[in-house]
């Protein structure tokens, strides 16, 4: 292992770029960046609240899970996330061109609900994608999370699954027949059968029948 950047303010969602360098997010920081391959740090938007999952589009834009910001905390000279903080500029889809930098807000409401805190992202071979929103903790009250289906062009978001505890990372099998969602809150994996593209086979809510895996001694 070799250290070629470090500095970086709470990093995730990284992408392997064809030219070497990786572009990740910067949840504390509020931005989509760049680290070149030589270590370089490099900021291409400015997107502000918390930047979390992130994935190249069919378009070769990058598509951002901004979860609306933390409150942070620092124990023993590292930062953790917390409760929303008073700042929170609400959860959000967004498109960022590479090339100039420019962001554009797809989606922040899905029917009559706001978007709470969108967490990660996959597309598949249409070109649609999947998302997880891990919802938000405040004093003593709690927004449950969901997983939607989504157009890039902004033209039609979908719920898919509500509600599920803490829903994090989200992945398709090779065959994208089945949607796996990774719950932070249990440790457990879900897998949620596809019928087709933005489509699952019913009962999408009966999580039992969803359930893939857990690490032991969290039942």
């Amino acid at each position: 292992m070799e250290e070629i950047c470090s500095g970086l303010r709470f990093p995730e969602g990284p992408i392997a770029m064809s030219d070497g360098s990786v572009i990740l997010v910067e949840i504390a920081r509020g931005t989509l960046s760049r680290v070149t391959p030589t270590g370089v740090l490099e900021v291409v938007a400015d997107l502000g609240g918390g930047p979390n999952g992130a994935a190249i589009g069919p378009d070769g834009a990058v598509y951002v899970c901004n979860n609306g910001g933390f409150s942070w905390v620092e124990i023993g000279g590292r930062i953790y996330p917390h409760d929303r903080p008073d700042d929170y500029s609400g959860g959000r889809i967004e498109r960022v061109d590479l090339t100039t930098g420019a962001v554009e807000r797809l989606y922040d409401t899905c029917d009559d609900h706001a978007l709470v805190a969108p967490n990660d992202i996959v597309f598949d071979r249409t070109g649609g994608f999947w998302f997880t929103d891990l919802g938000k903790s405040y004093d003593r009250l709690k927004d449950r999370g969901a997983v939607y289906y989504a157009k890039p062009d902004g033209s039609h978001i979908e719920q898919m699954v509500f509600p599920i505890e803490t829903p994090n990372g989200i992945g398709l099998s090779p065959d994208e027949k089945t949607v796996y969602v990774a719950e932070t809150q249990g440790g457990r994996l879900w897998g949620f059968d596809i019928e087709s593209p933005g489509k699952l086979k019913p009962p999408a809510q009966a999580l039992p029948s969803a359930f893939v895996a857990s690490p032991a001694g969290l039942n």
